[in-house]
């Protein structure tokens, strides 16, 4: 029977997704999605079937018979922040930063906010962004009472949504060279990739909106659903992981601190691995723009289009967990304390880069299946042009919640609204292109298979399914705000008002919440650590 490119390429994404919410074991849930997948892939057949998934893992370590740098970069930088996170600890860095903070932000409100400033000023990409937000944050939100959960959340909703309006990141870079193919292949010339880009930005509806209302749940604590368990739960008791659950993945092992440590401790490290990081990107992007076959001028977006974030990443964290062991050799904590400190940091990494395999290969068993192209392939249907905006949304949307990628899903997603919009109205060009921008950030923001909800989990120190859940529903308020504003976009052809009409159900959802929210007895804002 054939399964690949048919309803039946749904079932291992759909089963993964119900299994994790179900059993709340994400390893076991992606483990059987991949098998299922893989048993699809090859007509049940056993041994065909462990190959495949043999080979798949392979790939992620080594493709082509050389290193998977994209790979393997990554999952090192993830070793190598739980080291420096770790040496940091124990040098008295985080204690000393969580006092320090709490001498000058003196609410939880003032917490949460300044965590969120944190999201949208590291913009450069959307992995680095929830791992050094989260290491710096965390300090802070543990001392105010904020929950885990609700960090994670804040990390995930100033990643991806600041980095797909951003022209100067790695998403802009990506992005804006698919439209600039787009624009060529169509002979559109009265606009460049780059203008396109930047008008695109307030029709992105999702990104506008997730970030609106991730300032909004900061200034008014809107806690609601399973958000506001874990809110209560962290005020009252101190608790801000669930205690009955086994250790969050990022969350290092308990290991002894210097009481001679000095913010300098945890801020010199940080701050090194950002300038580091954002160093080599330029440098590698520099690099990769002189190398190429076809001349290319170097340029800030040249730049950032090629550059490259893991090796980028590595090297920068090499850096800062250089500097945060020179900070830490002072204390006269010994050769047995720095390896030590090194073990259990990179210990504490090891359930995220599980975690990150596992989703690398379910997400490359989807794509086999031809999972994505089913679902674009629904978007062929006839259907009144006022609605292509919000079909096109919700479409990418669901493919980027069952493959757990965006970035595959604007690969896909963006060339097939694009044909639509050239052979029906050029004018829908840019409003349908940014509507699957936005459902890509949707369905990546929600789904927990994506790499970048992993990482934000990582990034808080939460678990994983925790931030999956708590985030949802926040998620889901953004996503019909933005349908809503797509289906006004698409029935009156303008962008002001489509905004107009989305920020109107968005006051009204504030209102709504801040009522529901509201009913705690607890003051939240006056409360301190």
């Amino acid at each position: 029977m054939e399964f690949e490119n048919s309803i039946y390429s749904l079932i291992p994404p759909v089963l993964a997704i119900l299994m994790v919410i179900l059993t709340r074991q994400v390893l076991i849930s992606l483990g059987a999605g991949i098998v299922a997948g893989a048993l699809l892939l090859h007509d049940f057949n056993i041994g065909a079937t462990l190959k495949e998934i043999g080979t798949i893992v392979k790939g992620h370590f080594i493709s082509d018979g050389a290193l998977n740098e994209w790979n393997v970069y990554i999952l090192l930088f993830l070793l190598i922040l739980g080291m420096m996170t770790s040496i940091i600890s124990m040098a008295g860095g985080s204690r000393a930063f969580g006092e320090w903070a709490i001498s000058r932000v003196k609410t939880r409100r003032g917490a949460q906010i300044l965590t969120v400033v944190f999201g949208l000023v590291i913009f450069i990409d959307d992995y680095f962004n929830s791992l050094a937000v989260g290491n710096v944050s965390r300090p802070i939100t543990d001392r105010h009472r904020i929950s885990r959960a609700k960090l994670a959340y804040y990390l995930d909703s100033t990643a991806a949504p600041v980095c797909v309006i951003s022209p100067v990141s790695s998403w802009g870079a990506y992005i804006i060279g698919i439209i600039g193919t787009i624009l060529a292949t169509h002979e559109i010339t009265n606009i460049s990739a780059f203008s396109a880009f930047i008008q695109m930005i307030p029709m992105n509806f999702y990104a506008v909106f997730a970030l609106i209302l991730v300032f909004a749940v900061a200034y008014f604590q809107l806690d609601f659903g399973p958000m506001k368990q874990h809110e209560q739960r962290a005020l009252a008791t101190g608790e801000v992981i669930d205690p009955e659950k086994k250790g969050a993945i990022g969350e290092g092992i308990k290991l002894e601190e210097s009481d001679k440590g000095k913010v300098r401790d945890l801020v010199w490290p940080i701050v090194l691995l950002i300038a580091a990081t954002v160093g080599f990107m330029f440098y590698t992007g520099i690099e990769n723009v002189k190398g190429l076959e076809e001349p290319t001028k170097v340029t800030l977006l040249s730049i950032f289009e090629n550059t490259d974030v893991p090796k980028s990443l590595l090297y920068g964290g090499l850096i800062g967990l250089a500097t945060a062991i020179l900070f830490f050799l002072p204390k006269k904590m010994g050769a047995s304390g720095l390896a030590r400190g090194l073990g259990r940091g990179a210990q504490s990494m090891m359930g995220a880069v599980t975690i990150l395999i596992f989703a690398w290969t379910i997400i490359s068993v989807i794509d086999s299946l031809g999972t994505g192209k089913y679902l674009a392939g629904l978007v062929d249907q006839h259907m009144n042009l006022a609605y292509l905006p919000l079909v096109l949304f919700v479409l990418s949307g669901l493919m980027a919640f069952a493959t757990g990628t965006s970035w595959g899903t604007f690969g896909v997603m963006l060339p097939i609204a694009a044909e639509i919009a050239a052979s029906t109205n050029v004018e829908l060009m840019l409003p349908v292109l940014a509507a699957v921008l936005a459902g890509s950030v949707f369905g990546d923001h929600c789904s927990p298979i994506s790499d970048t909800t992993i990482l934000s989990s990582t990034g808080a120190g939460s678990h994983h399914i925790d931030h999956v859940m708590t985030q949802l529903p926040y998620s889901l308020i953004a996503a019909v705000i933005s349908a809503i504003g797509y289906l006004a976009l698409g029935l009156t052809g303008s962008v002001w008002i489509g905004l107009l009409a989305a920020f109107a159900v968005f006051a009204v959802s504030i209102v709504l919440i801040k009522k529901w929210s509201g009913k705690d007895s607890v003051n939240k804002n006056t409360i301190r650590a």
